[in-house]
Order: structure tokens, then sequence, then C-alpha cells
């Protein structure tokens, strides 16, 4: 934890002024909320922190690292939550990691701009054997694709280094209906590893031969949600007859979140992702995911993720309620009368 967050210049948070419905204001005791863990729930997380500080005592000292040292600086007793960009491993909830589900985010596989084969990548999309094999090297050239190009360009894979969930979740997709590759085996496989989305992103606009993956906030401009970088999405062709008009949904970002609504998008890639306690919420944690599962879905979509479905959100929200700690928390209630405060027990 050896940095405080800086959020405004990740994304910018919209309607600001409407956030606190659930119980016109809530309070905070004014401790600091520690947090860490994956880098692709990271930009939401910080927007949420922005917003809820300006409306109670509560601060937040936020960084990345990956979901794995989320995980274990929430073990080791370094921070309140984790931010979990996959489902807790059994062996966690065994020791007594508590996690909720907080949005939908979604991973696509990405190249150059300029890559030898781009037009017909677009048009046609790559099937998920066909991204299988690029990945694990059996196809090594971008000419192998496609039989009406007369293209001999060697394929750069890029990997990721870090403890990513995002990692694991492509190679679970990889695989299909076989065994999921492993971090381990898709690092050992690539031409070059990276620490984070962001390096990942870098290193594939500079090198046109390169193909990787990509969380879509760091594919789409973040304000317009056009594709105006040096980075571009891969379709994916599901069925092998090439892209269907229900599978060309790769133009904007918020096309893309709406496949993913409905499911166009395959999970995975697309995922959950969660925030997570060892053994129970504190009353300050507590109360900000319990924000998050109510008013604060309402900017998921303006930020480039996928605000879960009613049902989940209820799930989230009794898992909360279940397993946070014994504790008498107070709802301020703010409202032209004078503030007046209700300390339900155990809440």
């Amino acid at each position: 934890m050896s940095q405080k967050h800086s959020r405004r210049s990740v994304l910018v948070a919209t309607g600001a002024s409407a956030m606190m419905s659930l119980a016109g204001c809530l309070g905070g005791s004014g401790e600091t909320v520690r947090i860490s863990g994956g880098v692709g729930p990271l930009p939401m997380v910080e927007v949420w922190a922005d917003l809820y500080e300006e409306e109670t005592d509560t601060t937040f000292d936020i960084s990345g690292g990956g979901t794995g040292v989320g995980v274990s600086d929430l073990f080791n007793e370094q921070v309140d939550i984790a931010m979990m960009g996959r489902e807790p491993f059994d062996e966690e909830t065994e020791r007594g990691l508590v996690a909720v589900p907080m949005l939908i985010d979604t991973v696509v596989g990405t190249v150059n701009e300029n890559n030898p084969v781009l037009e017909q990548i677009q048009s046609q999309g790559l099937t998920r054997a066909q991204m299988e094999a690029i990945f694990i090297k059996e196809i090594t050239n971008w000419g192998e694709l496609f039989e009406d190009t007369d293209v001999d360009q060697e394929i750069v894979v890029y990997g990721r280094s870090d403890a990513s969930a995002a990692y694991k979740k492509w190679g679970e997709f990889l695989a299909g209906e076989g065994e999921a590759y492993t971090q381990n085996d898709l690092e050992g496989l690539s031409d070059a590893n990276f620490n984070g989305d962001q390096p990942v992103a870098q290193a594939i606009g500079e090198e046109e031969n390169a193909i990787s993956l990509n969380n879509i906030n760091y594919v789409y401009a973040l304000e317009s949600g056009e594709l105006e970088g040096d980075i571009r999405p891969i379709p994916l062709d599901r069925d092998g007859d090439g892209l269907s008009d229900q599978e060309k949904f790769y133009e904007t970002r918020d096309e893309f979140l709406s496949a993913v609504e409905r499911s166009d998008y395959p999970s995975p890639p697309a995922r959950e992702m969660w925030l997570a306690a060892n053994t129970e919420f504190t009353p300050d944690a507590a109360a900000f995911v319990e924000w998050v599962l109510t008013d604060g879905q309402q900017h998921v979509s303006d930020n480039g993720y996928v605000p879960l479905e009613q049902t989940r959100l209820e799930d989230g929200l009794e898992t909360l309620e279940s397993n946070r700690a014994s504790w008498a928390l107070t709802l301020r209630v703010c409202s032209s009368e004078p503030a007046w405060a209700v300390s339900v027990s155990g809440y």
C-alpha cells in the first residue's frame, strides 16, 4: 500500500448529485477503507470511492496489483477489501474469505491497428479455436489464418506477468470444453509478458504483429467510447461461419457492452467481478459495499462496465447481510429538516 489513489484522471464519474438515494445520505465513521487487487475493476472502484467520499466521512486508500495481490493483502490484514476479477477459490472461502459480486467486466483479444490481416479479422472474425491455436503457438504466422491473403508475418504473442484474473479467465475461454490453460501455461508460451493491462496495450501498439488480450476500457477511448487508439478488438466468430449481424458489435464500447448484456459475447471471457473481505466486512467497508450494490450501480455503464442483474444484486446484499460484523450502523438521513440518526444493531 505504498501510494494513495489518483482517480479523476482514470474515468469521469457522472450524475454525482443523484447518488445517495439509499438512505438519503450515508454516514461513515471517518475511517480509511483500504482496498487493493484486480486492475480490471480498479477504475470503477476508484470512481465509486470518489463519489462516496464526497457524501460521507469515509476516505479510501486504493491500489491495484492483481486479484492475487488483493487476496494476499486481505489475509495479511493489509487491506479491508480485495477487488477480485474472478470467483473466490474454495481454499480461499475455507480460510474465511467472503465475497459479493459488484459488476461485469469484459476481456477481448486485441491486435495492432496496422495488423497485416486486420481487414480480414474485422470482417470475418476469429473463432475461439483459432485464437487458442495462436496463443499456444500452433498457428504462428498471420498468413495461416486466411487463405486469400498473401501475408508472411510471424505472430508475436504477448501475455501477462501479474497475478491476473483476466488472464485466468482468458485461459478458460481459450480451452473451450477442455481443461483450462493456467497463467503459467500461457506465460511460458508467450513471446513476452507484461505487468498489467496498460503495459500490454502499449506493447501491442508498438508491434504490428502482436496479439494479446485487454479489458475493454483499455481498448476504447474512455470519454467517447470509440476506437481511437492504436489497438483493435478481435471480433469473435462463435460458430465458425464468419461474423453474423448479431456478432458485429465492436465499433463502440456501448455496442460491446450491450452485446455482453444480451449474452451475445460469451462468459468467459466476460466475467463477474467481486469485492471481498476476510471473514467479515468492517462497518465502513460494509456500508460502502452496500452502496455499490444499490446506488452505485447507476454509474457502471457510463464507465465502461455492465451492471449486475437485479437477482445478482440481491444475492450480493444477502451475502453482505449474513456475513458482516455484528455492529451498530448509523444511517444519517439528510433532508431539509434537522438531521437525525437511527442505530441498527447487527444491520
